[in-house]
């Protein structure tokens, strides 16, 4: 797990930098159901069916209409932020917006 090496949970902390300055509430509503071997290798394609039904919501997360921002750290193809984009809408999410520190390509 990247977070156990580097010691910290980056996407984490650019949430609570976001949190502070735009006056929002930091609320962790996912987590990784199952664990999938890296991306770096795999196409777009490839990459969406690794991350499908990897993600749920959390025990007792309510989202009720409510507008969500998901951060994470980097956006290569899209298919993280994809599949945890379902996975909040699908749990009654008015909208999902999306904050990335940096974008890669592939």
């Amino acid at each position: 797990m990247k977070q156990k090496r580097r010691g910290y949970n980056q996407s984490e902390v650019f949430g609570k930098g976001l949190s502070k300055a735009l006056n929002i509430k930091l609320v962790n509503l996912l987590e990784r159901k199952k664990f999938t071997e890296t991306q770096t290798k795999k196409s777009r394609l490839e990459r969406l069916e690794n991350v499908e039904e990897v993600f749920e919501l959390k025990d007792g997360a309510e989202l009720a209409e409510l507008r969500v921002l998901l951060v994470d750290d980097v956006i290569t193809t899209g298919a993280t932020l994809c599949a945890c984009a379902n996975v909040l809408l699908a749990g009654n999410a008015k909208l999902v917006d999306l904050a990335t520190i940096a974008a890669g390509g592939q």
